[in-house]
């Protein structure tokens, strides 16, 4: 019966939760060269979070199959895996009602020792997913909190070798982003 009903909530979660409505009418926040400096998400514990002056990658997950492959992956790791590779973990939950949020998938949360930080408004999700491939995890490169380069992904191994990858813009990004604190200062 348990399995009956949690197969009833988990239908009822993705039926009629399109927010493809809310995304026509939004400008897409995920653009190669803008600005990503005023994202201010709260986490799993309703904990405010701003983009990280050390953060190069911002991982998101935009459906329950990527947040999935993610939290899978995440979980194997230190819990401070994600910031010691400078990233962030971002899932969109804001297709399930807000009901299901906060009944099944904001508690479900609170066990991963990884920080989630949510999207959890569709009004503010919908420009994070514009333009995306919602269906698999999307890396967004950041430098200097400016969107650099975004690719997609599918699998826990390409998440590891992109959050593993020590390229030079890993290497560059932290002398840029020193330099411009000093000019600033």
């Amino acid at each position: 019966m348990t399995k009956i009903l949690l197969g009833l909530l988990t239908t009822f979660l993705f039926i009629g939760c399109s927010s493809s409505a809310v995304e026509e009418n939004v400008k897409p926040k995920l653009v190669v060269g803008q600005s990503i400096a005023d994202l201010k998400l709260n986490d799993q514990f309703e904990k405010a979070h701003t983009l990280n002056p050390n953060t190069y990658k911002l991982v998101f997950a935009f459906s329950k199959d990527s947040a999935h492959i993610c939290n899978d992956f995440f979980n194997t790791k230190a819990p401070t895996y994600i910031e010691e590779h400078n990233a962030q973990f971002i899932a969109d939950v804001s297709a399930a009602p807000s009901l299901i949020r906060s009944m099944f998938i904001l508690p479900g949360l609170k066990d991963f020792k990884h920080t989630v930080l949510l999207l959890d408004d569709k009004n503010v999700a919908a420009a994070f997913r514009k333009d995306m491939d919602v269906e698999k995890i999307v890396v967004v490169y950041v430098i200097n909190k400016e969107i650099s380069k975004i690719k997609t992904i599918s699998t826990e191994e390409e998440l590891r070798k992109t959050l593993e990858d020590d390229s030079p813009m890993s290497f560059i990004a932290p002398v840029i982003n020193e330099v411009i604190d000093q000019v600033m200062n």
